[in-house]
């Protein structure tokens, strides 16, 4: 017969029916923490974490100057190197001013013929004006010699008539009726020619006179500063100095600069990029947030911001300026294409345009292109 089993020491039966109690009671606890850490998060996102969305795909950003030149030249000298810091008006590029100067000195010469030119004109309507006034002194001249020569033609036609009368009766000779017609000859073709001078007369007035309107019409309603070919010749000057002060090219804002592509000797062309500046205390934040987490995001909501280059001792605070047009991947150089069927949901992000505080800026600067975390509050509207 087999033999019986021995029989458990009552402390042993009672250590073996604790295991059990103790492994409820523990899993109990753990179940209980769970259930108050969970009640506890769902409080928490209920009160504080629904209020904020955030993203570490977040970029500073500016809006950078491009320099160029606005004029054809040789580089004289660059007074400015990469990671330089410039102010507003610094002398960043000095080009060869040789060729500007010289068309500044043919512009101002060019002012001044105009300018004499006007004087001329305006003497000359003077002089014109002269010479109408002797072509009336002519026409009336023309006009006394032609009652002149019809008092002489209106005798000389009496004395023929007279003559013709009595010569029939031989009471006047033929020589003397010879003379009388030729007399009345000689006066009709003074009158004609008396009368092609007053017509001549009057013609002289009138080319005069159109000479005159003429020259008036050019000088009309101005004066030496407000004729039109002295405005052209004066506005040539004004390109002149304009092309002169742009052979030195300045700053056109506060920044550092960056991509500085000009060295001394090289001649650029209007429209060349010669480097790029930065203005690093108007730098912003592109922060891409899914498209979930916009639904409440409105212009003007606080932004606590953190960079990788300080870390999370330095904190930025900004606003949501705006959000973009459109996802990063519609502006895409090649967007997808959903319509194929290999289709694939991909959760899109959006740009929302963070301004950053410029005191916070010049306590901690940043460069263009550092990473940021970004936290908005979206509970403020």
């Amino acid at each position: 017969m087999a033999d019986a089993a021995p029989a458990l020491h009552p402390a042993n039966a009672q250590e073996a029916d604790a295991k059990p109690s103790l492994r409820k009671k523990l899993l109990g606890g753990i179940a209980g923490a769970v259930l108050i850490a969970g009640i506890g998060y769902g409080g928490w996102y209920a009160l504080v974490g629904s209020h904020y969305i955030s993203t570490d795909n977040a970029y500073v950003g500016a809006d950078s100057a491009s320099v160029t030149p606005m004029v054809a030249a040789q580089v004289l000298g660059v007074a400015v190197s990469d990671t330089q810091a410039v102010k507003k008006g610094d002398l960043l590029v000095q080009l060869d001013n040789s060729d500007a100067q010289i068309a500044l000195t043919q512009a101002e010469a060019d002012l001044a013929k105009a300018r004499r030119q006007y004087g001329q004109t305006s003497a000359t309507s003077a002089g014109l004006a002269a010479q109408v006034e002797a072509r009336n002194a002519d026409i009336a001249r023309a006009r006394a010699q032609l009652v002149a020569a019809q008092a002489d033609f209106e005798k000389a036609r009496v004395d023929l008539a007279r003559r013709q009368r009595l010569a029939p009766n031989g009471a006047v000779s033929g020589e003397e009726l010879t003379s009388a017609t030729n007399a009345f000859a000689s006066a009709r073709a003074n009158l004609e020619l008396a009368r092609a001078g007053v017509a001549q007369a009057n013609a002289t007035r009138g080319a005069a006179t159109g000479q005159l309107d003429a020259n008036n019409a050019l000088i009309s309603g101005t004066t030496a500063a407000t004729a039109p070919e002295v405005l052209a010749a004066q506005a040539k000057v004004a390109q002149a100095k304009l092309d002169l002060q742009r052979t030195a090219i300045r700053a056109p804002i506060d920044g550092i600069v960056t991509r500085r592509n000009v060295q001394v000797g090289q001649r650029v062309a209007p429209g060349t990029q010669l480097m790029l500046i930065v203005p690093v205390a108007q730098l912003y934040v592109d922060a891409n947030f899914k498209e979930g987490q916009l639904t409440k995001v409105v212009v003007g909501q606080p932004v606590t911001l953190k960079s990788d280059l300080y870390g999370g001792d330095v904190q930025y605070h900004g606003k949501v300026v705006g959000l973009s047009g459109g996802t990063g991947s519609s502006f895409a150089l090649i967007p997808a294409q959903n319509a194929t069927g290999n289709w694939i949901k991909v959760v899109q992000r959006l740009p929302v345009r963070v301004a950053l505080d410029p005191k916070e800026l010049q306590a901690h600067p940043l460069r263009v292109g550092l990473s940021m975390d970004a936290e908005i509050d979206v509970s403020k509207n």
